[in-house]
């Protein structure tokens, strides 16, 4: 009888799907997109289809700073997810915010991450070339710093294959549209799915 009630548990336990949570800005959020266009929900279908068994949450916020994704990185840990996609730091580069203090940010949300006990995937952002060379130098550079220091799954650029492509982009020529998420979704792939079986193998050792 034991052994039917673990067993039981044990099904349960394995068909318990993975939580992802996307804490990001207009870019995830889906900004100018129907609502399952948007980077979370392609994300989670396209996974679905190659048969994990996840659950990706948006906690994408239009117009948010790597400042506001820190002020609000209790509220995303309430979901307790097991992998986090971080994309962060867009609208820090377009106001021309000081790349300390965007380290800095990072660097504090990544330490809450990281004793959460999440996997963490970092997507890099560039700054506009219009701020000149040494911001962007210094601002690039925040991205493969943090991910070495962490030791995290890293992005290099969020819109990689998508930026400055009209085609893939919404009228603004900032945003994607679904066209373009879906090349940043096929991108990006290879990369969730290292952090699935990651956790999975964690899960196991557990």
């Amino acid at each position: 009888m034991l052994l039917i009630v673990a067993m039981v548990f044990a099904s349960v336990a394995a068909a318990a799907p993975v939580d992802i949570l996307v804490l990001g800005d207009s870019l995830t959020a889906g900004y100018g997109l129907e609502q399952d266009e948007s980077f979370p929900v392609q994300l989670e279908a396209r996974l679905r289809s190659a048969g994990h068994n996840v659950n990706v949450i948006n906690a994408g916020v239009s117009g948010d700073t790597t400042a506001g994704g820190l002020a609000r990185i209790e509220w995303a840990l309430a979901d307790l997810p097991d992998i986090v996609i971080v994309e962060l730091g867009a609208n820090d580069a377009l106001r021309g915010l000081d790349p300390t203090q965007v380290y800095q940010n990072l660097n504090s949300l990544l330490t809450r991450l990281s004793k959460a006990g999440c996997r963490v995937i970092l997507t890099g952002m560039l700054a506009p070339r219009n701020l000149g060379p040494e911001y962007s130098a210094e601002f690039d550079q925040i991205y493969p710093d943090l991910a070495e220091r962490f030791d995290l799954l890293f992005y290099p650029f969020f819109l990689e294959g998508v930026a400055t492509k009209p085609r893939l982009n919404q009228a603004d020529g900032v945003h994607p549209n679904l066209a373009g998420v879906r090349v940043i979704v096929a991108g990006i792939l290879p990369l969730v799915v290292t952090a699935l079986d990651e956790v999975m193998v964690s899960a196991r050792v557990k």
